[in-house]
């Protein structure tokens, strides 16, 4: 500024006002409006991209605690099948203990053979119950994984529609802006079926 009050303003002060209009170049309220946009988009969708991505790693991590659960009850159900197998053979042996052996010794073998058979009863009913618990953790852990998948393909969607909101702003490009609403839309429909399991 002169003394007499007269102002230039040189090619910095021009810049210096056209940024802190939010603007910089030409249509200055159309472009700071787009990168305000594009900024607040980015921020939300980058917050329900981790979320979507902790919900992710939390169900995969499920579905193999899950699919354990399942290793093991169908460890416990093979134990009993084999137990159940070994009373047989005992049942067996008793039956042709019973039909070899003189009248006075049939009785004795005879309670054997029934001993044996309620016993096996028990250890199906048991053994039954295990492989039910064992398919049960099994199609839990199925569900777990369907739903992870789905967790992990809205984030995918999520970072792409990120990745393109980067791109309309660096080549202000509009339909690069709609693309990234579109991804980020589509990121979130796909995360709500995840939630609810669809």
């Amino acid at each position: 500024m002169s003394e007499d009050g007269f102002h230039v303003h040189g090619p910095h002060d021009h810049e210096l006002e056209h940024a802190q209009q939010g603007g910089h170049g030409g249509n200055h309220g159309d472009h700071g409006g787009m990168v305000n946009q594009i900024a607040l988009f980015t921020a939300v969708i980058a917050t329900v991209g981790a979320l979507f991505g902790y919900m992710g790693g939390a169900t995969q991590a499920n579905a193999g605690l899950y699919k354990n659960n399942a290793a093991i009850k169908k460890t416990e159900a093979s134990n009993q099948w084999n137990y159940f197998q070994s009373k047989s053979t005992k049942q067996s042996l008793a039956e042709l203990a019973r039909d070899l052996a003189p009248q006075d010794r049939k009785e004795f073998y005879q309670g054997k053979i029934d001993r044996y058979d309620k016993e096996k009863n028990e250890i199906k009913v048991v053994a039954d119950k295990l492989e039910a618990d064992a398919t049960e953790w099994d199609h839990q852990s199925d569900e777990q994984m369907h739903q992870h998948h789905r967790w992990a393909q809205s984030t995918t969607v999520l970072q792409v529609s990120i990745a393109l909101a980067a791109i309309a702003l660096l080549t202000k490009k509009k339909w690069l802006e709609k693309a990234m609403f579109a991804a980020g839309g589509a990121g979130l429909v796909v995360g709500v079926l995840a939630l609810l399991h669809i």
